[in-house]
């Protein structure tokens, strides 16, 4: 049992970009989710346009999550400082996504958001 989580510890990868890189990725017109993990309340205060919300809570380390079917996915993640972005990004890679990519924090993102 415990040598499976070490292999899974091992492989499971998520990239760190930054803001910039997520915004021309945004824009680029590729089929891509862009994850909020956030509460809900945080949400509704603003958000990026277009973002999916799952907060980080609700992500499991067990099962795959029901809104995001294709673990081809490319998934975009970020929350407010960037804290719980890495911890969802990490369990999202741990369930077998292989295209997530955390950008951070709406802190240090310089564009626009939305209500």
């Amino acid at each position: 049992e415990e040598g499976v989580d070490m292999m899974t510890a091992i492989t499971a990868q998520y990239r760190k970009i930054s803001p910039q890189l997520a915004k021309e990725m945004m824009d680029s017109g590729d089929e891509l989710i862009i994850l909020d993990v956030r509460t809900e309340s945080e949400y509704n205060s603003g958000h990026i346009e277009g973002a999916l919300l799952l907060p980080n809570e609700d992500i499991s380390t067990k099962e795959r999550v029901d809104v995001l079917p294709d673990t081809r996915s490319v998934i975009l993640v970020y929350c407010r400082s960037g804290n719980r972005s890495a911890q969802a990004s990490r369990k999202l890679a741990s369930l077998g996504y292989i295209n997530v990519y955390d950008f951070g924090g709406l802190n240090s993102w310089p564009y626009e958001i939305v209500q």
